[in-house]
């Protein structure tokens, strides 16, 4: 650990190094400057179980309008990930025209299941640096509320018939993370360890109001038991369970009995409503229009794996994206995987040898909730307001994919 500390120091002094490279600041760079997100809340009982997916973006994007002291007329797409409703991308385009962006501004949605949010932002990015857009829009929405996208039968024979793996990827997603559990021996002490520890930084994140900055206020109307409507003003996630401890989520019975006993509602991503958004341009651009640059995206990739135990998805993406950047896990100050399932989580953190101090520093899914199609940007907006924080430099993103894929992104605070 000495050495590759050592190593990381050195390289972070070197000239022309790897790591001095993705943090130099040239006029093409993609940079991020607004990054937000609205609370996350509990799915069919929370805060938004009574809000359209619409609304909840048209709140999103008004508040990212309004916040971004930017002339929407130069906003030229919008790209939302959404892995559940099948008419997102009609949602999205009203939600935009009604927040007050101009029809001039495209807007289209994104499904690479979990990794969904990333993945608009990776395409709106790539967007601008081959100059077919100047000025975007990404992020991701979820009403988990409404009902999901669970498939409801099998595939067609004959794919079923010609591959397993292909056969796999109909398997629910409690049963691939018992397969993860199984196949890498991995305890229920272990997980319910793991998860207790999401909760406890998470109540501590929200207590200490570090979540302050990055989540913006969402005014909507909740129905009542009695059927009365209320109008509400949501700021602080739900999810998070004040007081958990290791020894009380050993006592919480198994989610998916017929397929393990490891598995369990304390020590799985939460079931949640909740959008994100950031703005993205080229430095040039945004020193040129007076905007703040909060960080610079340097990149992402995908990596493919065996559906059965998908979970494990980051061990694959992140060393992938170090090698393309040819930087070390030493060099990164914050890293975000999502806790789709504390199995996955463990396996990765362990797989990796992450740091777990720099591991989800304000929790993760399990103790804030995992919208599918928002997590993905919602991990970049909290780990950018952590690294604002900690006054620190790189955050690695990343998460596993369900039909068996991992993505990774890779960013520069540049707010120090």
């Amino acid at each position: 650990m000495a050495v590759e500390r050592i190593g990381s120091i050195i390289k972070h002094l070197a000239p022309g190094s790897a790591i001095n490279q993705i943090q130099s600041k040239n006029p093409d760079d993609i940079v991020i400057t607004l990054a937000v997100r609205t609370p996350l809340t509990k799915a069919r009982k929370g805060g938004f179980k009574d809000t359209s997916l619409e609304y909840m973006i048209y709140a999103l994007l008004k508040q990212v309008r309004e916040r971004s002291n930017l002339d929407p007329a130069l906003v030229e797409d919008i790209c939302f990930g959404n892995v559940s409703d099948g008419k997102a991308a009609y949602k999205l385009r009203a939600a935009a025209l009604a927040a007050g962006f101009p029809n001039t501004a495209g807007a289209s949605t994104v499904s690479r299941f979990c990794s969904s949010g990333l993945k608009s932002i990776a395409d709106i990015a790539h967007s601008i640096s081959c100059n077919s857009i100047e000025i975007g829009i990404a992020g991701g929405a979820e009403l988990m509320s409404a009902p999901g996208d669970r498939l409801e039968q099998p595939f067609d024979e004959a794919i079923l018939k010609k591959s397993q793996d292909a056969a796999d990827c109909m398997q629910p997603m409690g049963w691939t993370s018992e397969n993860v559990g199984r196949d890498f021996n991995i305890s229920r002490e272990e997980l319910d360890k793991y998860s207790a520890e999401s909760f406890q930084r998470a109540e501590k994140a929200q207590k200490a109001g570090w979540f302050d900055d990055e989540i913006v206020p969402i005014s909507t109307k909740v129905k009542g038991p009695d059927g009365e409507v209320k109008e509400v003003t949501l700021t602080k996630d739900e999810g998070i369970r004040p007081g958990t401890t290791a020894e009380g989520l050993g006592k919480v019975r198994a989610a998916f009995p017929q397929w393990g006993p490891l598995t369990t509602g304390g020590n799985a991503s939460q079931v949640t409503d909740g959008a994100s958004a950031v703005i993205l341009m080229k430095r040039s651009t945004a020193v040129k229009l007076g905007q703040p640059i909060l960080a610079k995206y340097v990149g992402s990739t995908v990596a493919g794996l065996a559906p059965r135990i998908m979970g494990i998805g980051p061990s694959i993406a992140i060393p992938k994206l170090l090698a393309i950047h040819n930087i070390a896990l030493a060099d990164i100050d914050v890293v975000e995987i999502n806790e789709a399932f504390a199995t996955m989580a463990v396996y990765c953190r362990d797989k990796l040898s992450v740091d777990w101090t720099k591991m989800n520093p304000r929790g993760g899914a399990i103790a804030l909730g995992h919208p599918l199609g928002t997590t993905g940007a919602r991990q970049v907006v909290t780990g950018l307001s952590e690294l604002r924080r900690q006054k620190k430099k790189i955050l690695l993103t990343s998460m596993c994919i369900g039909t068996g894929q991992g993505m990774a992104g890779l960013f520069v605070n540049e707010v120090v």
